[in-house]
């Protein structure tokens, strides 16, 4: 394991899926009740704004197909694309709020983000899944609502996960300086946007996920065991 070049990291920047939440919650939990409740809510509530802009955007994406379609042809690709993010956000919104949905964290995960926020870490969210989304995953958990330790939610708005563009573009929306970031994902692919933006990076490769470990970033088991890396408060 090489040593960690940077200065200590003052911001920390989240994945969520296969990081601070197990992939098969996502896959066999929020997936599936998504694509159950998908078509109710189209038929319920076309006319809200927040549905009818997310159709409006599919039919921009893919004009040649009924939108409905393509929604299902999207989540059979696991397709990372907004309109469909979003009704997937909606969809979980009534979810959580019904108790039909509760989020399984990782038990490390809350006390490793509660250990840092004291420190005075600045804690930040980006995921593919909207912002909302975002929300009712930390905002309906077992161990209760955590949303305020973070003190922002980054989505597709900023761009894709896998462009250095987008970390820039979180930088530039910030004010953060990007050596004093540290990025946790699961994704080899996204960590390399992110250290090609001047991001410190490091890979969670947890083995309940069967996570593969890449090569050329610092790889830890855990979210304590990444944070201690890095010499943060909060490491196992």
């Amino acid at each position: 394991m090489r040593e960690n070049t940077g200065d200590t990291p003052r911001v920390v920047l989240l994945d969520i899926e296969g990081t601070t939440l197990p992939v098969a919650f996502v896959h066999k939990v929020l997936f599936p009740y998504a694509r159950q409740y998908l078509p109710t809510l189209l038929a319920q509530r076309a006319t809200d704004p927040a549905v009818a802009e997310a159709l409006a955007q599919t039919r921009q994406l893919a004009p040649d197909v009924a939108p409905q379609l393509q929604l299902e042809r999207w989540m059979d690709e696991d397709a990372k694309v907004a309109p469909l993010k979003a009704l997937q956000g909606l969809c979980w919104e009534q979810g959580y709020r019904q108790g039909d949905l509760v989020a399984d964290l990782y038990a490390d995960v809350v006390p490793c983000l509660r250990a840092l926020k004291a420190a005075g870490l600045v804690l930040a969210v980006y995921s593919s899944g909207s912002e909302p989304a975002q929300r009712l995953i930390y905002g309906y958990t077992h161990q209760g609502d955590v949303t305020d330790l973070f003190s922002a939610f980054f989505d597709l708005r900023v761009g894709g996960k896998k462009e250095a563009a987008s970390y820039r573009h979180i930088l530039e929306e910030t004010g953060w300086q990007a050596g004093d970031v540290l990025f946790l994902s699961d994704v080899v692919a996204e960590l390399d946007a992110a250290a090609q933006a001047g991001l410190q990076v490091c890979q969670i490769a947890r083995p309940e996920d069967g996570t593969v470990a890449g090569t050329h970033h610092r790889v830890a088991a855990s979210l304590p065991d990444a944070v201690r890396l890095f010499g943060l408060p909060g490491g196992a």
